[in-house]
């Protein structure tokens, strides 16, 4: 049998359950995450007006719905 004084599994006990909370707490940032960058993938962002809409997928150059500019479809910066 394995004796340990009570504050060494007091400290224990504390010890893993902060580094569990720990661990979801960053699963949760990492599916944020994931989620914002689906979310921003189809997302254009006018050049003139600044608008971000939702284009259509088949066309090459997707006009904005606020001014009418012609826009170009390139990748979002996440970071």
């Amino acid at each position: 049998m394995i004796r340990i004084p009570l504050p060494w599994l007091v400290f224990t006990g504390l010890l893993l359950f902060l580094a569990g909370i720990y661990f979801v707490w960053i699963c949760y940032a990492i599916a944020g995450r994931i989620q914002e960058a689906s979310r921003r993938r189809d997302c254009i962002r006018c050049r003139l007006c600044s608008y971000e809409f939702h284009g259509p997928t088949d066309t090459a150059l997707p006009r904005c719905p606020q001014c009418g500019t012609a826009n170009e479809r390139i990748r979002p910066k996440f970071f």
